[in-house]
């Protein structure tokens, strides 16, 4: 919770809908420990491109958080790059995320805009809703992003105005 500040209570009631949506292939949840405690962790989440061939199972990153007094050490970035490695050996061609675009690319996340994907909600800032192609991907593949449920449930899809009621 603390990883997340304010939205802290928010994102962990998220983490415990998503984590009854995780099944042996359906999505990831990784953890980096120290000394026994947690210090980081990383959700990918089963959700579905909407493509005009067929709907298409990707992943989406979200949310990967690591203690501030952990920042700046490496831990959000191995298991940024754990679970992309673990989701190719599962097949998955695409995973989704909205994220900075500074962070994320050295990963090897693109605009997804760019790439002829749609947002699922017109909050996500353009710069933010990046896609990760994985080998599995093939041109085909393009259309909307519809996140899973608990997603909209807790109201974590874009940005919401600060005062918005």
């Amino acid at each position: 919770m603390q990883a997340f500040g304010d939205h802290g209570n928010v994102v962990a009631d998220l983490v415990d809908s998503l984590r009854d949506t995780l099944a042996s292939e359906s999505g990831l949840s990784l953890v980096a420990e120290q000394d026994s405690r947690v210090v980081g962790h990383a959700m990918f989440t089963r959700s579905l491109l909407d493509a005009p061939r067929q709907l298409v199972d990707v992943q989406v990153l979200s949310p990967l958080g690591v203690l501030p007094e952990f920042h700046k050490r490496g831990i959000g970035s191995a298991l940024v790059r754990q679970g992309l490695a673990m989701l190719a050996e599962r097949a998955v061609p695409l995973v989704f995320l909205e994220g900075n675009p500074a962070y994320y690319s050295r990963f090897g996340f693109e605009s997804g805009g760019d790439l002829g994907f749609r947002k699922p909600s017109l909050r996500i800032p353009d710069s933010a809703f990046q896609v990760f192609r994985l080998p599995q991907y093939e041109q085909w593949m393009t259309g909307t992003l519809v996140y899973a449920e608990p997603f909209w449930r807790h109201d974590l899809v874009g940005l919401r105005e600060p005062h918005a009621s």
